[in-house]
């Protein structure tokens, strides 16, 4: 079978002239592998239903990393809507049963046993072959091709609006926006309603933020900025332009023996640079806390 804040910018040359010392706030930095970013080969199959009364349905996706053996699941989660209550308990207990299947026997073994062994309502697709860069991630995109669940808001679902809406109507008055589409998310994220998806462009922040990559974020941010990466607004500049996602970082400036608090804004990628904030306001404004890459 085929598969179907408000912040201001000031000089690098002012915050380290003679008459500031700066002391950063220690933080651990993030250890990047380059296998992490390699391609890998890996295999993918849909998985099937076809329930009585409520015809054939494509349930998730499970895709195989072939080196090792590592199989990754996806499933929808609105079992109730192709299924009676019979079905749906049963359902409920497929991810689990298939991921301790795979820890027990290896993920290319569980494939072998879903083709060999497949049922009038549970079936599999032919595996396809495909390259990955990070599983996680094309696990999602592949499932968000070819699987169409209903929604449901905030639960499974959220929602995906333009950088311009995302950092004004949505901040002002939520209710009243109106949002592109619903995207569903990984089951292992905690949904609120102060979340919400947007496409990023731009390479400062890569390869943890690839450029054009949906992204979840999270409004209305509780506690320190500080090491946090957080989706800022350039209020001098229009467009998509006027947007971006840089490393919140504090620090002290010891000036005369007074203690200032200052900010700076880091580029993940060196190639690319980062922004020390100033005392003047008005210029920068964070809107929201980065979550996760989707895609």
């Amino acid at each position: 079978m085929s598969s179907i804040v408000t912040l201001a910018l000031s000089s690098r040359d002012d915050e380290q002239s003679d008459n500031w010392s700066i002391i950063f706030i220690p933080m651990s930095a993030p250890v990047v592998s380059l296998s992490d970013y390699a391609l890998k080969s890996g295999e993918y199959s849909l998985i099937l239903s076809d329930l009585p009364e409520h015809g054939v349905h494509t349930i998730g996706v499970l895709l195989l990393d072939l080196l090792s053996d590592t199989l990754h699941i996806r499933l929808r989660r609105d079992w109730r809507s192709i299924g009676n209550e019979e079905d749906v308990e049963v359902l409920l207990e497929l991810a689990d049963d298939l991921r301790a299947q795979a820890q027990e026997r290896g993920g290319a073994a569980v494939l072998a046993k879903l083709e060999d062994e497949a049922s009038l309502s549970i079936r599999v697709t032919n595996r396809e072959t495909i390259m990955v860069r990070n599983f996680d991630i094309t696990l999602d995109k592949l499932y968000r091709q070819h699987v169409q669940p209903e929604v449901l808001p905030f639960r499974t679902h959220l929602p995906r609006f333009s950088l311009a809406v995302a950092a004004g109507p949505f901040l002002a008055n939520p209710e009243d926006v109106s949002v592109e589409e619903w995207v569903e998310v990984s089951p292992e994220l905690r949904l609120d309603e102060n979340m919400f998806i947007a496409r990023i462009h731009g390479q400062s922040m890569e390869p943890t933020i690839p450029d054009g990559s949906l992204c979840v974020f999270r409004r209305g941010i509780v506690g320190s900025f500080n090491n946090r990466l957080v989706l800022v607004q350039n209020l001098e500049h229009s467009g998509d332009n006027q947007y971006t996602v840089k490393r919140y970082i504090e620090k002290i400036l010891l000036q005369e023996g007074a203690q200032q608090m200052r900010v700076r804004l880091e580029s993940l990628n060196p190639a690319y640079p980062s922004w020390d904030l100033g005392i003047q306001e008005g210029k920068y404004e964070v809107i929201a806390e980065f979550v996760r890459v989707l895609e």
